[in-house]
């Protein structure tokens, strides 16, 4: 092992397989035949005497000694390609970065929010930020492309995947309406909800399921006019008057501001829960510390 002498040819394409989660569309970026990915890969194993990666249904997963050597192959050619931005001229942009997943389901607004002390960090951080279903995202951080993933739920357990989940904090529910809808329905809230046109998030949805346990509880069944992945379309229907929509309690001031709407009510009886899912259980990265700690004392309160 002490003479072990890496090709860094066959380095590069594991990197990319891990990179892109499949040897295919690792093929596809280098223009090559998968046979000739798959070749290599092989070499590369006998090089440094053990798996790379094993099956997971129709995905590939690292083992533990290919998380060991991408770790250090994406810092190596991370570098590379730093070093290349320096060499033409160019400066290499902040001296940190971070890469966050947003799931799709988390409002625009409250990502905002516990994202915005990155911005103001004394050293500079580039910021990347990447919105998808949140199993994407987290096949994602599996393979190192992400720092940190922000949900709304905790990473399942029955997923094959080393993750470490760390609450942000949780917030209340407040629902809001054109000036005209919300002085009509404010008064006699939340009976008031009851036929009421309503904007839902989309069946399946863990809001979803809560806010119809709620209408239930409360006796109150809603006109269900629209539903909705994207919260933020949803808010865009609820400002020009299709519907009564819901967003965290927290950034309840930023609705008000952006969409020029009115609150009807609020309630603490309904909870949304927010959370960083990292690979690591210690959080080491200064700019994850900012938000964590952020969100804990200042935004969650």
């Amino acid at each position: 092992m002490a003479n072990l002498k890496l090709n860094l040819k066959h380095l590069r394409y594991f990197w990319s397989v891990a990179s892109h989660g499949s040897i295919t569309k690792a093929a596809e970026t280098l223009f090559l035949t998968p046979q000739t990915i798959s070749g290599q890969l092989r070499d590369l194993e006998q090089q440094v005497g053990g798996k790379l990666f094993e099956k997971d249904g129709r995905n590939l997963v690292l083992t533990e000694t290919g998380r060991l050597v991408f770790s250090y192959a994406d810092e190596m050619f991370r570098l590379g390609t730093e070093l290349q931005d320096v060499l033409a001229g160019h400066t290499p942009g902040a001296a940190l970065t971070l890469k966050v997943g947003i799931a799709m389901v988390v409002p625009k607004l409250l990502a905002y929010r516990v994202l915005e002390p990155v911005l103001h960090l004394e050293e500079s951080v580039r910021l990347i930020c990447h919105e998808a279903p949140l199993v994407d995202l987290l096949a994602d951080l599996s393979v190192h492309k992400l720092d940190v993933v922000l949900a709304d739920s905790p990473i399942n357990p029955t997923l094959n995947i080393r993750a470490y989940n760390h609450v942000l904090g949780e917030s209340g529910i407040s629902f809001f309406a054109t000036p005209g809808q919300a002085k009509k329905l404010s008064a006699d809230f939340p009976a008031s909800l009851d036929g009421a046109p309503m904007l839902m998030p989309s069946v399946g949805s863990t809001l979803r399921r809560d806010l119809e346990a709620w209408f239930e509880r409360n006796g109150i069944a809603p006109r269900i006019v629209a539903e909705f992945d994207d919260r933020a379309l949803m808010k865009a229907f609820g400002e020009r008057g299709t519907g009564v929509f819901t967003s965290p309690s927290a950034v309840e001031r930023d609705v008000l501001d952006k969409y020029g709407v009115k609150t009807i009510g609020q309630t603490q009886e309904l909870t949304e829960r927010y959370y960083l899912i990292s690979a690591e259980r210690r959080i080491k990265h200064p700019a994850v510390s900012a938000i964590t700690e952020a969100a804990r004392s200042k935004l969650f309160v």
